[in-house]
């Protein structure tokens, strides 16, 4: 089982995040934004990865340091679960519909961080979430994940299902990414030899 557990402890924040890659999309979220924590499910679910996140934030202050230390925490526990990816697919796509809404992720677990964020918002929130801190979400999980990281939204005006397309997205492109693939059993997926 590929598992990691993660401790995050700064005076901003507190965050326990636990990651099994090889779970059915079990999840256990809390965050203290409700909307963040429906987002973070929705990963979980639909990426088939276990996922149990309890994060107490300074939200007296705003969500900043919530969002980005969550995002910083499991990207973090993804890539211990990793290991040394060896047998991984590495790359993968996913179109992601959601009613008028359409969005393209892709991910290379590469070991280079980076994120292309090709998504805007009409609303400055979603229910208590500020829609600034999505894209800070991703960039924070790319960083620790170390991954190559993707997101268009390609159109779609509800801004609920634009948020939501883009992690239903990553949860599809990254569990196919993560698999471990048969005809790679044991390699690691780079001519350098190293991820």
């Amino acid at each position: 089982m590929r598992t990691a557990t993660i401790s995050r402890k700064t005076s901003e924040t507190s965050i326990d995040v636990t990651v099994n890659l090889d779970g059915t999309g079990a999840y256990r979220i809390s965050t203290g934004i409700g909307f963040f924590d429906h987002m973070l499910e929705q990963l979980a679910r639909h990426s088939l990865i276990d996922l149990d996140v309890t994060t107490v934030g300074d939200l007296h202050i705003d969500q900043h340091h919530t969002v980005e230390d969550t995002g910083l925490a499991i990207g973090e526990a993804v890539a211990q679960a990793l290991g040394d990816k060896s047998g991984i697919r590495r790359y993968a796509d996913a179109l992601s519909p959601m009613d008028e809404t359409l969005t393209r992720v892709a991910i290379d677990i590469s070991g280079r961080p980076f994120l292309v964020w090709k998504t805007e918002f009409t609303q400055k929130r979603l229910g208590e979430m500020d829609t600034e801190m999505f894209e800070h979400w991703f960039h924070s999980f790319a960083q620790t994940a170390g991954v190559t990281l993707h997101v268009e939204t390609l159109y779609g005006n509800n801004n609920h299902h634009i948020a939501e397309a883009a992690f239903k997205g990553l949860a599809r492109a990254l569990r196919e990414a993560v698999e471990l693939d048969p005809r790679k059993a044991g390699v690691i997926p780079s001519t350098k030899g190293v991820l």
